[in-house]
């Protein structure tokens, strides 16, 4: 387990108690990472205990600064709070204790710890001082949500004979162990109810479910997992459109296997209506999201059809396959032209993920560490130099491949850059020819 958490001064809100807090709860996770690669069992445990005590002591004193400022989203602030506390962590914890602390569940406890406390003080926590505008402003109301739950829980149930339970009304995002992203579109783009959803399942979720369903014997996905898995998922989300008649009265327009990465972009630039994370006892862990009306951008997949499904599978299982062979970047640039450039021109070769800022790179690099990083040196608010002190602040980063990015060659800057020892530079004028073969370069000297 190599991920870690790393505070930076672009996660604070301006408020001084609670940016405090926010850095101590960060570095409670970052040594429970450690923990639970390290020292075992019993220092792990304690450190969760110290965790949540902290956190909940955090969350009465931010909701008493929000109400003693009058802001006006206290009371959603404090259901996420309520959820957090009363929900995810028991389960999370309830997973921990009945696996004797396997793995599994230490990777869950972490990731959707580490994805939560990141998230929420990026959006939730900035909305207080009016930094970013809270995202979950446009959920359903809780008797909605709830009710919704129960037919969710119930249908599982149903269909798998599996015990599940909600452990978030606000699941953000994060990761949660290897994942498949199956989008489902329903109503015409003129349709006011237009409606997306979009469930996420665990690996393992699938092969302990469907696979056993279908009687395969077999511990990874093929082709046949994938194809039984989706229509299963379209009979479930029938299901729960025909019991819950709010989300109903429409026809299947569209439906899509999405990367994480494609994900990851529709998920942090909507605002979904419903966004649940669900834990099936062992089994594995499941997300339902839903957006509507809102239109999804175009191109984040190509839709699956009749005639094109069995090759769509396939072509999406054989990039999964080698994508987890491939060594992986992480592009970090505030231009979406030099982003989307950077990608096409590596994504042959290499498993590439994009971030738009240093905030928003040191959020995949905790969540899902690469083999190396192309950092822009000069970006607003936390510019290159900013984002590489913090990394190389932190133990478990501190020999990160880092290479810079930048449109200036001049001795001035190009000294700059040394000075702060990545292991190089790329002017961005060169042709792409030359920056795919220095980076190329890059990695056999670190090999």
């Amino acid at each position: 387990m190599d991920s870690q958490l790393v505070w930076q001064d672009c996660f604070n809100i301006g408020v001084e108690s609670i940016d405090k807090e926010h850095q101590r709860l960060f570095k409670i996770i970052s040594r429970l990472f450690e923990y639970g690669e390290e020292k075992g069992q019993w220092v792990c445990q304690e450190g969760i205990k110290y965790f949540k005590n902290h956190a909940v002591k955090h969350f009465e004193d931010e909701e008493a600064y929000m109400a003693s400022i009058g802001y006006e989203g206290l009371e959603t602030h404090r259901h996420i709070h309520e959820e957090f506390r009363e929900n995810t962590l028991p389960v999370l914890e309830r997973e921990l204790k009945e696996t004797d602390y396997a793995p599994d569940a230490v990777n869950h406890f972490l990731g959707v710890c580490a994805g939560w406390l990141i998230g929420h003080t990026m959006t939730e926590d900035q909305a207080i001082t009016g930094g970013r505008a809270s995202q979950w402003r446009n959920l359903l109301p809780e008797e909605e949500l709830e009710a919704l739950k129960k037919v969710i829980v119930q249908l599982v149930f149903d269909m798998f004979q599996l015990e599940s339970q909600a452990i978030s009304s606000a699941y953000g995002g994060e990761k949660f162990g290897k994942g498949v992203y199956y989008r489902l579109v329903y109503g015409a783009k003129e349709d006011k109810k237009r409606q997306e959803v979009i469930m996420v399942f665990e690996e393992k979720l699938l092969i302990n479910t469907v696979g056993k369903v279908m009687g395969l014997q077999t511990n990874k996905l093929d082709s046949m997992l994938i194809n039984a898995a989706r229509y299963m998922a379209r009979q479930f989300v029938g299901r729960v459109m025909e019991l819950v008649p709010a989300f109903g009265g429409q026809e299947l327009e569209e439906e899509n296997l999405l990367s994480y990465e494609q994900f990851k972009k529709v998920f942090e630039r909507e605002k979904p209506q419903v966004s649940l994370l669900f834990n099936t006892s062992g089994a594995g862990y499941f997300a339902y999201c839903v957006i509507a009306p809102h239109l999804l951008e175009s191109g984040v997949g190509t839709p699956i059809q009749p005639e094109n499904a069995l090759t769509e599978i396939q072509e999406y299982l054989t990039r999964r396959e080698e994508a987890s062979g491939k060594r992986r970047v992480l592009v970090v640039d505030d231009s979406a032209t030099m982003r989307q450039a950077m990608k096409k021109l590596l994504e042959e070769d290499y498993e590439v993920s994009l971030a738009e800022s240093g905030v928003a790179a040191i959020r995949t690099i905790t969540l899902d560490r690469p083999d190396m990083v192309l950092l822009d040196y000069e970006m607003p608010v936390c510019d290159g130099r900013q984002t590489l002190e913090m990394l190389r602040s932190e133990p478990a980063f501190a020999e990160l491949p880092v290479v810079f990015l930048t449109g200036r060659g001049d001795p001035d800057v190009v000294r700059k850059l040394l000075s702060l020892k990545p292991v190089g530079y790329l002017l961005k004028y060169l042709k792409p020819e030359e920056i795919k073969k220095k980076i190329d370069g890059f990695f056999e000297k670190l090999a």
